[in-house]
């Protein structure tokens, strides 16, 4: 790659030495990520053995916590291998919506906002809430997340789908058990050239950012909503206190969209070809959260359990993911 690099003429072909320099950065980072985590095995070893030869046992557990967090980085650099397909190295868009049932289901979408928002905290991959719009007592009738680093869609790929809840309605005076729903929808955020959009085909509207009220609302017509006329898709975005930014956002976003309505009638058109029924995707429940009358949350398609429903609501949700990737398959 580096011998390509140095060719006569190789910035003549600008989207080929793009294409290039961003697989030879991807090397590099994949370079020092690797000698870190080498390094930090061989102090760790020689801690090791200081540790055994004092008798120090709180240096030994200090340092084979200090392997328990080595080990967990191994296994998500090893999940990385399994995200073959081109989209997996981008980032993604996430939007969550919720079912029918009210403040409930309103509510439910929310925890599942904040889930999104903490697991990219943990593993630091940067989550940015760009498009809400809240409930009429509760929660969220509508939010969408930009999850700008790579690897995010190859991650949150599996979080696409129906996720249930099931608990004591902190609504509810009677106290008693209800079951909520939302649907979590995932895109790929896609490059400038791979969806062509002509402006005569956008509709672009501009509106006063909503909120809770008080005085960090914004004052101007900041927002901005884009309409793709033929399709009917649309985009939104209300986060930053610019116009500007929040078109330009809204413009991504809009473009992930597109992308995947026009794979989806591809997909569609070739499963036709071939005679097979197309999938009903909006019925696929995913996973379940239960927190009354025990706690477990529990994935559908691999059977993965979590008993401690807590830590997965605080974003803890790499369980089910990893397995996901692994294609693993519930019995």
């Amino acid at each position: 790659m580096s011998a390509e690099i140095e060719k006569d003429g190789f910035w003549q072909n600008v989207q080929r030495a793009k294409e290039v320099m961003k697989k030879l950065d991807l090397l590099k980072e994949e370079q020092i990520k690797w000698n870190k985590l080498h390094k930090e095995i061989e102090d760790a070893h020689l801690l090791y053995q200081l540790a055994q030869e004092e008798g120090n046992n709180e240096a030994i557990q200090e340092v084979l916590a200090g392997l328990s967090k080595i080990e967990k980085e191994i296994e998500k650099w090893d999940m990385e291998i399994l995200l073959a397909d081109p989209n997996d190295k981008k980032g993604c868009f996430i939007t969550i919506k919720p079912g029918a049932g009210g403040t409930e289901s309103c509510d439910w979408a929310q925890m599942l906002l904040r889930m999104y928002v903490r697991w990219a905290e943990r593993n630091d991959m940067g989550a940015e809430v760009v498009d809400v719009s809240s409930g009429d007592e509760a929660g969220i009738k509508y939010a969408s997340l930009l999850f700008p680093k790579e690897l995010s869609y190859g991650y949150l790929k599996s979080e696409k789908g129906i996720h249930r809840l099931v608990r004591i309605s902190p609504f509810d005076s009677a106290r008693r058990r209800h079951t909520s729903f939302a649907s979590v929808e995932v895109m790929p955020k896609v490059e400038e050239l791979e969806v062509e959009v002509n402006d005569s085909d956008l509709k672009v509207d501009t509106f006063r950012s909503s909120g809770p009220g008080g005085q960090h609302v914004n004052k101007t017509d900041s927002a901005v909503r884009i309409t793709h006329l033929p399709t009917g898709i649309v985009a939104s975005v209300q986060s930053e206190k610019s116009q500007h930014q929040n078109k330009s956002i809204a413009m991504e976003m809009l473009k992930s969209r597109l992308y995947q309505h026009f794979q989806a009638l591809e997909k569609a058109k070739q499963k036709k070809l071939a005679g097979e029924k197309k999938d009903i995707e909006w019925g696929n429940q995913i996973r379940s959260y239960v927190l009354y009358p025990y706690t477990l949350v529990k994935d559908h398609r691999t059977g993965t359990e979590q008993a401690n429903a807590e830590e997965v609501l605080d974003g803890n949700i790499d369980p089910f993911i990893f397995d996901y990737l692994r294609g693993k398959k519930i019995k």
